[in-house]
């Protein structure tokens, strides 16, 4: 059986959804299929609060789940809102990398 992992698209989204799902077939034994879900935040221009805040990037996601369009989906935590969602739990978080990774900065 395959598991369908849904992700949103982007190229952030899709390197961290293909290190679950290598993960997760390695562990499991089972094929893996990412399934593309195109989210509000997707399509939608200006602020996140403009937007509808946190949630405008994972209600697809959800939905997809809940219509069993994929039977699990990965998404960054930090965009998660923090109400849970009826149906659907959140079942697990990998290993945080060294945060010290990138350096962002004004003047270069």
């Amino acid at each position: 059986m395959t598991v369908r992992i849904g992700t949103r698209a982007s190229k952030l989204a899709l390197t961290q959804t293909q290190q679950t799902a290598d993960q997760l077939a390695a562990v499991g034994g089972f094929p893996v299929e990412l399934v593309h879900i195109r989210t509000d935040g997707d399509v939608l221009t200006g602020s996140l609060s403009q937007m509808g805040g946190t949630g405008v990037f994972v209600a697809a996601l959800r939905d997809a789940l809940l219509r069993n369009e994929c039977d699990v989906a990965v998404h960054s935590l930090k965009d998660l809102p923090t109400g849970a969602a009826v149906g659907l739990s959140l079942a697990a978080t990998p290993r945080r990398v060294d945060v010290r990774d990138v350096l962002c900065a004004r003047d270069g």
